[in-house]
């Protein structure tokens, strides 16, 4: 069975070159705009890695992250951070938040591979 992967992201251009990655490499994607509607694709699903932007609209990758980590059934799911943002201290924002990855934008499909690779 495919191992499932959420792609959040409020750019739907970035959703589809991930999904496309993705799904090339044999997973199943979810796709999600922002947390909110992350957290509601979820709902019971087994999710093996979450990738998600940092900055969107009505809930940001930072705030998911949190999120699923005080979800029991998604407290060890990996989170991998895929964004523009390549400040020391937002990394460190989202590690302590229970991130484990980060990827900066733009990134190569096989980068993302590699990294999905380690997480998933």
């Amino acid at each position: 069975m495919a191992k499932t992967i959420l792609v959040v992201d409020d750019s739907a251009s970035i959703r589809q070159v991930v999904s496309i990655a993705l799904k090339g490499a044999g997973y199943d994607v979810i796709e999600a705009c922002d947390g909110v509607d992350a957290l509601s694709k979820m709902a019971g699903q087994r999710i093996h890695l979450i990738v998600s932007d940092v900055n969107m609209p009505n809930m940001d990758g930072i705030t998911l992250v949190k999120e699923v980590k005080a979800h029991p059934q998604y407290k060890f799911t990996p989170i991998m951070m895929l964004t523009t943002e390549a400040q020391e201290s937002k990394m460190q924002e989202g590690k302590s938040a229970g991130a484990k990855a980060w990827l900066v934008k733009p990134f190569q499909p096989q980068q993302l591979l590699t990294a999905v690779s380690r997480l998933a």
